[in-house]
């Protein structure tokens, strides 16, 4: 599938045009210090070029000749029109047959490998943190790794069962169904969330980590009566949660596996 991003094409080409006015700008002083007499020879004025294209790196689209005494250059205007052609477009390749996997459904596929990054990134770094694997044994090191996609299974049917009380954006059909090529945007409900921090009943709004410090403050105490002999017996009693706790408790209770 050939796609083409409007919004990414007019990126590209604002990038390409900087780079090359930078670049066209440093070759004229280079020139400047030719004409001069300041720099010369073919090898000393080849030297400052090659600076000035490695640090822009457009030397595809210009044209140059130098002498002993001498520096010229253009831009190859008809090069970077046919780049500029293309700018935007990018080709997607799938084995998929077309029956089983329409041209739109294969693009959102490919940018869905971003919550396959983000799961390899959450499992790596940020909260499950594979490493360091103190094993040797193959089957260990198998277990290890085996625990860490259980637990990640697990952040990931909480993340989705919270997506109403977090910043996450809970229009789950728009994004099934958006244009595939055009910039993802959130909905006019998540962008709320975001710019007041609070819910629709006005509780707070958390992220994944803040929720789970919050409710980490539900504790059961184990008790016993006052002035009772230490070997009386206790019993246990759980701290009351808040209505956020409480909230967040039941919609766990809604993930089915």
């Amino acid at each position: 599938m050939a796609c083409r991003n409007p919004q990414l094409g007019k990126l590209r080409g604002h990038k390409r045009q900087s780079l090359l006015e930078a670049t066209q700008k440093e070759l004229e002083k280079v020139r400047a210090s030719v004409t001069a007499g300041r720099l010369q020879g073919q090898d000393n004025i080849g030297v400052r070029v090659g600076r000035v294209l490695n640090k822009y790196k457009v030397a595809k689209h210009f044209s140059f000749t130098i002498q002993a005494a001498s520096f010229e250059f253009c831009i190859l205007q008809d090069q970077v029109a046919a780049e500029a052609a293309l700018d935007g477009l990018y080709v997607i390749r799938t084995g998929v047959a077309k029956p089983q996997m329409s041209a739109a459904e294969a693009v959102r596929s490919y940018k869905a490998l971003t919550d396959v990054e983000r799961a390899f990134r959450c499992m790596k770094t940020v909260d499950l943190k594979v490493r360091p694997i103190h094993h040797r044994l193959a089957d260990r090191v198998r277990a290890h790794i085996f625990l860490c996609m259980l637990a990640y299974y697990v952040d990931w049917h909480m993340r989705e069962a919270w997506r109403e009380v977090l910043f996450a954006d809970e229009d789950i059909a728009a994004k099934a169904n958006r244009d595939p090529v055009a910039p993802a945007e959130r909905s006019a409900a998540a962008l709320r969330k975001v710019a007041t921090r609070t819910l629709n009943n006005g509780a707070v709004v958390h992220s994944f980590r803040t929720l789970l410090e919050d409710l980490s403050t539900i504790v059961s105490n184990t008790c016993r009566t006052q002035r009772s002999a230490p070997d009386s017996p206790t019993f246990q009693i759980l701290t009351t949660p808040t209505t956020t706790q409480h909230h967040a408790l039941e919609l766990l209770r809604t993930i089915a596996v």
